[in-house]
């Protein structure tokens, strides 16, 4: 199809939005939220799945009396990059070029998020609006997960906040500048509520994302949640076989739930991501789930190493690949891309235990976004809440405005004034600003101690087992299931 007969539209799921808050054009896109600049925004308003591409060049030139190849070049090139990120779809020209006006064209541009900056000595950093909000519904869920991520101390039902307590900290969310939701747990279909808190969080103007495992989730809740404001679904897949997704699990089959969910979400015109959390259960595998994941027909695919936090924590010695099955796994999402790459989105999240330098965790602690547990706590990050020493508020008794720009807790690690060395001073304090603190104090005993991922720690994360556990070995082959094996009614 030549530039000269298409339609650009932007595909479902996506839609411009500008923020209020920030005063900020953005695209908003599953789990991303894409800043614009302002004649990016304005090319982007014209794609309205109508105007041909060469019309809507036409209209900027005659507005702005601009040179129309220099426009049309712009044009060109930013409707590509859309086009190759999988926000914009071409569609055949069905009229022609009229000679109505509109307004300016740009790139789209990465946002730099307006977040914490280093302040004067004794003066907690300045800190920019959230980005996105993990909202977890609620600790149950049918899995039990050996790699899980949640605490080791589950919140029972009957401490969930309510539905109405949501659909207040939504609003309350949309109004700091949050703009995207992931509604998770647990297993967010364990709430019978779910598709009222979904209607709740699109109501208030966030961009909802939909983070399940696929049990537990009907056809008739999806296809609510779809009709009252669902925008995308990230579907969690552990492996190819029953065989193996039941050890990794502890769920006998949960590979047809899945299977179902991942159909009806296409059916529903809503964007598919799968997400793979990669270990050594499953390592060997990733060829073959990046495939699985083409077939289901998902936008996107997740390969993420572990994070052992929570459950995985305890079974790292269980879970943690040798560097040579990472290497491999490595090389299996290079060659997928090159087969898959023009048709599905891969991203490759390795793990930390080979790296340099540590990941900019959360984009640094507090500084992009903010987690809400089920008994309504809030959360730089969602395995902060084994820090310790930090009090963190609630929203039963503190709005996310005070919670993010005052509480004790959520400054204490913003900027760099807290840093120790080699982090003080060193020329990545603001890139990765000292990595993860969870990770730190994990390994170390201290919250504030250099990341144990980064080559300058004078502490390192534990290496990967040489070889996997022997058949005769089943104290080390088990690993420990994530808590509420048994549901009952409180669970």
């Amino acid at each position: 199809m030549t530039v000269a007969d298409f339609v650009p539209a932007l595909r479902r799921g996506r839609r411009r939005h500008t923020c209020t808050v920030r005063g900020v054009p953005f695209l908003l896109v599953p789990e991303e939220a894409l800043a614009l600049s302002a004649t990016a925004a304005a090319v982007l308003d014209l794609v309205d799945g109508e105007r041909p591409l060469t019309e809507i060049k036409t209209q900027l030139a005659a507005q702005f009396d601009a040179d129309p190849g220099t426009v049309g070049r712009d044009v060109d090139a930013l409707i590509a990059d859309l086009i190759e990120a999988g926000h914009v779809a071409a569609q055949p020209a069905t009229r022609k070029p009229s000679s109505s006006v509109a307004a300016s064209v740009g790139r789209t541009t990465a946002e730099k998020n307006p977040a914490a900056t280093s302040a004067k000595p004794g003066e907690p950093p300045s800190v920019g609006p959230p980005i996105a909000m993990l909202a977890e519904l609620t600790h149950r869920c049918p899995l039990r997960c050996l790699y899980c991520s949640n605490p080791l101390e589950l919140t029972r039902r009957s401490a969930e906040l309510d539905t109405a307590a949501w659909a207040r900290v939504f609003k309350e969310a949309a109004a700091l500048g949050v703009l995207q939701v992931h509604i998770s747990g647990g297993e967010p279909a364990a709430r019978k509520d779910l598709v009222e808190i979904v209607a709740s969080a699109s109501r208030a103007g966030l961009y909802t994302n939909l983070i399940t495992s696929g049990l537990g989730l009907s056809t008739a809740t999806l296809d609510a949640c779809a009709r009252d404001g669902l925008d995308h679904v990230q579907l969690s897949l552990q492996a190819l076989d029953q065989a193996s997704a039941a050890t990794i699990t502890g769920h006998q089959d949960p590979l047809p739930a899945k299977a179902r969910v991942a159909r009806e979400t296409v059916a529903l015109g809503l964007p598919l991501t799968l997400n793979t959390v990669i270990h050594r259960e499953n390592i060997s595998d990733v060829a073959g789930l990046i495939n699985l994941a083409r077939d289901w027909q998902a936008e996107r695919i997740e390969i993420a190493h572990t994070q052992y936090h929570g459950w995985a924590a305890l079974n790292r010695k269980h879970l943690l690949p040798s560097l040579e099955e990472i290497s491999a796994a490595s090389d299996a999402v290079d060659a997928a891309r090159r087969v898959h790459g023009g048709s599905m989105r891969i991203d490759h999240v390795k793990p930390d235990h080979f790296a340099t330098y540590p990941k900019a965790c959360m984009g640094g602690w507090a500084r992009t976004g903010l987690v809400v547990v089920p008994d309504g706590i809030i959360l730089p990050c969602h395995s902060a809440g084994t820090l310790p020493g930090l009090v963190f508020p609630n929203v039963k008794d503190t709005s996310l405005e005070a919670a993010w720009t005052t509480s004790h807790a959520f400054n204490a690690y913003r900027g760099t004034e807290w840093m120790k060395p080699p982090c003080r001073g060193c020329p990545r304090a603001e890139v990765d600003f000292g990595g993860c603190r969870c990770q730190a104090f994990a390994v170390t005993g201290d919250a504030a101690a250099t990341d144990p991922a980064c080559s300058k720690s004078p502490v390192r994360l534990p290496g990967p087992v040489a070889a996997r556990p022997s058949a005769s070995d089943k104290s080390s082959q088990a690993g420990r299931y994530r808590g509420f094996a048994t549901q009952t009614e409180d669970a």
